[in-house]
């Protein structure tokens, strides 16, 4: 594993949305979709350690990548920053 961790963020089809690309690997069995917060407590360890995350409604894993979709009250600065701080707390 990379002694660091990278994350990009790309708005998906509308504003709810949000791809985030990274160099870990957050699936081990090609694609995981979790549509909802119970689905994600019951999923693989990565999703559990977002569950715990404010304003995420949805999350698909696939590799390196995940999908994001927020509650439309939610704001993505706050989001991406948990994100960014649980995957650090997961693989570091």
């Amino acid at each position: 594993m990379s002694e660091y961790i990278e994350i990009e963020t790309e708005m998906g089809e509308d504003d709810t949305k949000m791809n985030v690309y990274t160099n870990l690997a957050l699936s081990e069995q090609g694609v995981e979709q979790y549509n909802s917060l119970t689905e994600m407590e019951e999923g693989s360890p990565v999703a559990q350690a977002l569950s715990v995350i404010d304003g995420i409604m949805s999350l698909q894993l696939n590799g390196g990548e995940m999908l994001i979709t927020r509650h439309p009250d939610a704001e993505w600065h706050a989001i991406i920053a948990d994100v960014s701080a649980a995957l650090k707390d997961f693989f570091l």
